[in-house]
């Protein structure tokens, strides 16, 4: 059995700072036995072998410490805000919970009949959001709200 996640980052700060210092027909070695001990392909030992303890200098008062153990993680862009998100599960529910593949080319004909016939309130930029919609970001919002609702989402045909 191999090693733990804390047990390879306590190997990979322990032999790290060896690495760094060593010569290049040293550095081989190292990494030998460091790939074998932590089961790790060579060229991700030597990676983290090389990035561990390394500042980043990112302007004159932020540095960063690399971390093998950190990762950093991007925050998604949101597409629509929550308004549009309100409507959008409002005019889902009214289709009858269609799947965001089908609803999505139908948007632009189904948003004016609904303010027509008073089913939804929308301003100018919201419905302008409605008429450029598409279908991706749409889908995890349909899954989740037919989870809420203990619905079965229709998916793909």
């Amino acid at each position: 059995m191999g090693l733990t996640a804390k047990e390879k980052r306590a190997a990979t700060e322990v032999t790290a700072p060896r690495y760094q210092k060593a010569k290049k027909n040293q550095k081989g070695i190292i990494l030998e036995e460091f790939a074998a001990l932590t089961g790790y392909n060579r060229c991700y030992a030597a990676y983290l072998l090389r990035i561990q303890g390394k500042k980043r200098y990112i302007d004159r008062n932020t540095v960063i410490v690399a971390d093998s153990g950190k990762k950093r993680v991007k925050p998604r862009m949101r597409f629509y805000d929550e308004l549009v998100i309100t409507v959008l599960v409002q005019i889902w529910l009214i289709m009858d919970c269609l799947c965001g593949k089908r609803l999505a080319p139908m948007l632009p004909e189904v948003v004016p009949l609904l303010k027509k016939h008073k089913e939804i309130t929308l301003d100018k930029t919201t419905k302008n959001a409605f008429l450029n919609i598409f279908f991706a970001p749409m889908l995890p919002w349909f899954v989740a709200y037919s989870i809420i609702f203990s619905m079965p989402y229709a998916s793909y045909p």
